[in-house]
């Protein structure tokens, strides 16, 4: 009995770090971030709409092969975090839909797109 608790708690410690929220949304401003100091693996898409089998719109991701020439083919881009976004980038929370937040990408020249992230993949700060 000892050594099945002992492995079930080794797993809940183990696999912790899997279920941590990457991304964070300042409560003020609104803004999503990710900091480039996570120790952590990740990938996070955007999608067109809210639901994860349509078009992948933005990749935050810790593989440097996902992020190197837009692998994914992402028309808002891919990024290791947001502060390797381009100048006056940035993107902004606007609401919960299901179980995606609605985000909206505003480019340095006011140019906005409407994409859905996974709730999972950040947290309200």
């Amino acid at each position: 009995m000892k050594k099945a608790l002992s492995i079930c708690l080794f797993l809940l410690i183990a696999l912790s770090p899997m279920a941590q929220s990457i991304g964070h949304i300042d409560k003020k401003t609104k803004e999503f971030y990710i900091h480039p100091d996570l120790k952590t693996d990740y990938q996070v898409f955007g999608y067109q709409v809210a639901n994860n089998s349509s078009k992948k719109m933005i990749c935050f991701s810790s593989h440097i092969g996902d992020v190197k020439d837009n692998y994914n083919r992402c028309p808002l881009g891919s990024y290791l975090d947001t502060g390797k976004m381009r100048v006056g980038d940035k993107i902004l929370y606007l609401s919960v839909v299901g179980n995606f937040a609605k985000m909206v990408f505003v480019s340095e020249n006011g140019k906005k797109t409407i994409f859905y992230l996974p709730k999972s993949s950040f947290s309200l700060k």
